[in-house]
């Protein structure tokens, strides 16, 4: 698994499972329950991953969907 982004912004982790959900490619959150032990703050990002053979046609996805992978 390799990381493709990191965010505290639930609604733009969603929006990009989306996404991946749509071109077929499997993703993961990681850090989910620290997330929510730390009290929902948002002081520790969630990860998503995916595999290792997704990772550059996921970065195109997200490109061509208009959410760069510069901006994170």
């Amino acid at each position: 698994m390799r990381e493709l982004l990191r965010t505290n912004d639930p609604v733009k982790l969603s929006w990009i499972q989306a996404l991946l959900a749509d071109a077929g490619i499997e993703a993961v959150v990681l850090d989910t329950h620290t997330s929510i032990v730390e009290g929902s703050i948002g002081a520790i990002p969630r990860r998503l991953c995916v595999l290792a053979e997704d990772l550059e046609r996921a970065r195109r996805v997200l490109e061509d969907a208009g959410e760069g992978y510069s901006e994170w």
